[in-house]
């Protein structure tokens, strides 16, 4: 009888049902909460490491499964929510109050979608409600703020104890502060090293972010200031090097990337970007403009995961332009699919890095 059945029993059946991902006991990682048992008809949390993650139903249907194998149990209640880690602190590196996770999206050179990619992603995931900011790092050539439609924004000075902060523009649930911002659309930024540094700095410690899951950094192409002074500045949780299939894209790829090895971060991964084309007039068709496999070769040769192969698509281009990530505008399109499963396939590997690295 369901009368019998103890909440240590259905956490006994629920032992063997791991994280796919980390490959733990959901009941030793503490992710199964507040179990009860009425007339037949169990009910639990479910506590994920990230909002995006991209294993949830298979995750619930093992839960379920598992718990109706117990007798008299004819319904299983579930009630997902997520706990988000926190990256590992490292020595001399002052982290940002509130921002539990800092991800680096950057590039070997430029013209390969970066920032397309980065705007989308940070949309991603706070579609799925985590807490999200972005930080446009690239001070000479900011364009975050047209991608993400907060272009005619100003950035707010207020007032802390810690004396003037600046509050970020926020659409589609992102945060994002930028040099756009500061100044006027034709206005060149012309910099030495020790400016860029400086102004990097300010937009990780002198903005009110507040509490974030993740803060994704939208890096410039290469391997120069900004990335040294975000490497050397903060600890991160890790960095996704977008490429396109072109071999001249992926030789320089793998500089940026063995770059950011030598400077002790975590790679999370490749993105080949613009894999392929789709037509709109003829969308089961493909053709690859920039060459096949190099992103797949790239991560393969270097041991590194590849997340995510993202087609090229019209509305990619119109969405950004127009300040509607293609993820918002058109979500059912094969490269909004690819740009959300991304997201999903970052977070999980920022989480299983915070989870397990020493």
């Amino acid at each position: 009888m369901s009368q019998t059945v103890t909440p240590q029993q259905v956490l006994d059946v629920l032992r063997p049902v791991q994280d796919p991902e980390l490959r733990r006991s959901l009941v030793e990682l503490n992710m199964i909460r507040q179990v009860q048992i009425q007339a037949g008809r169990v009910s639990f949390n479910l506590v994920l490491t990230t909002p995006a993650c991209p294993l949830r139903q298979l995750i619930e249907d093992d839960c379920r499964q598992a718990v109706l194998s117990l007798p008299g149990i004819k319904q299983v209640e579930i009630v997902t929510t997520a706990e988000t880690p926190q990256q590992k602190s490292l020595p001399q590196r002052q982290g940002v109050p509130g921002v539990r996770n800092i991800v680096a999206i950057a590039s070997g050179k430029g013209g390969v979608g970066k920032s397309t990619v980065a705007v989308n992603v940070a949309v991603a995931l706070a579609q799925t409600g985590a807490r999200v900011g972005l930080l446009d790092a690239d001070i000479y050539g900011p364009n975050d703020p047209l991608m993400l439609g907060v272009s005619q924004q100003r950035l707010v000075v207020a007032d802390s104890p810690q004396g003037e902060v600046l509050t970020p523009a926020e659409n589609h649930g992102v945060k994002l502060v930028s040099m756009a911002f500061l100044v006027t659309p034709a206005q060149p930024i012309i910099w030495r090293g020790p400016m860029l540094n400086g102004v990097i700095r300010q937009f990780l410690y002198q903005v009110q972010w507040g509490e974030l899951d993740y803060l994704l950094v939208d890096l410039p192409p290469g391997t120069g200031d900004a990335q040294l002074t975000l490497a050397q500045a903060v600890p991160m949780a890790g960095a996704v090097i977008v490429t396109t299939p072109q071999t001249v894209s992926v030789a320089d790829a793998r500089r940026g990337l063995e770059m950011f090895r030598q400077l002790g971060v975590p790679i999370l991964g490749v993105v080949e970007n613009m894999s392929y084309f789709i037509p709109p007039d003829a969308p089961e068709r493909r053709y690859a403009i920039f060459g096949e496999g190099g992103g797949t070769q790239l991560a393969q040769s270097l041991g590194v995961p590849l997340l995510g192969q993202i087609p090229l698509e019209l509305p990619v281009r119109t969405g950004g332009d127009a300040g509607m990530p293609v993820v918002v505008a058109q979500p059912e399109l094969a490269s909004a699919v690819a740009l959300r499963e991304l997201a999903g396939r970052v977070a999980a590997r920022v989480s299983v890095l915070a989870l397990t690295t020493d």
